[in-house]
């Protein structure tokens, strides 16, 4: 379920709040070659399922960096905060790939708004712990901290 906020006062009253869990999103075969083609990483680790079921994981693996970009859509299906101009991913602080996603695979974000802080330019910082988990999985996907600014 999405939370909406309403300026950026509100967002800072959020601060180390967790924003829930989001919906499952199946990551498939056709993501990965779809996103080995925008990227040019054809390794055959992520493209080949044939090849991929005798590697050492069993099976084609999305490419970390695609687990990376899902997390903005997964983000903003948990907040949604209106009464600002402008969204900006500022950066990242640190990012973990503890586990592989093999195609077919479903993920889902846990978000935790760590801190609200103010940028100039009549702005605001949010730093966001999220756990990008996957279904029936013992470790996560991905382990980040996001960095986004939102502007008035």
């Amino acid at each position: 379920m999405t939370l909406t906020v309403d300026g950026l006062a509100a967002l800072k009253k959020l601060a180390g709040s967790d924003l829930g869990t989001g919906e499952w999103t199946e990551i498939t075969q056709e993501h990965i070659n779809t996103f080995a083609d925008a990227t040019g990483d054809h390794q055959w680790i992520h493209t080949d399922p044939e090849r991929a079921a005798r590697g050492p994981f069993g099976a084609p693996i999305a490419h970390g960096y695609l687990t990376l970009s899902l997390f903005i859509p997964l983000f903003s299906a948990l907040l949604d905060v209106r009464g600002v101009t402008t969204k900006v991913n500022y950066g990242l602080d640190r990012v973990r790939f503890p586990a592989p996603v093999k195609a077919g695979s479903r993920i889902r974000l846990v978000a935790h708004l760590a801190s609200v802080d103010d940028v100039p330019g009549d702005g605001v910082q949010l730093a966001v712990d999220g756990t990008l988990e996957i279904e029936g999985g013992p470790k996560p996907a991905a382990v980040l901290r996001s960095l986004t600014r939102f502007y008035a």
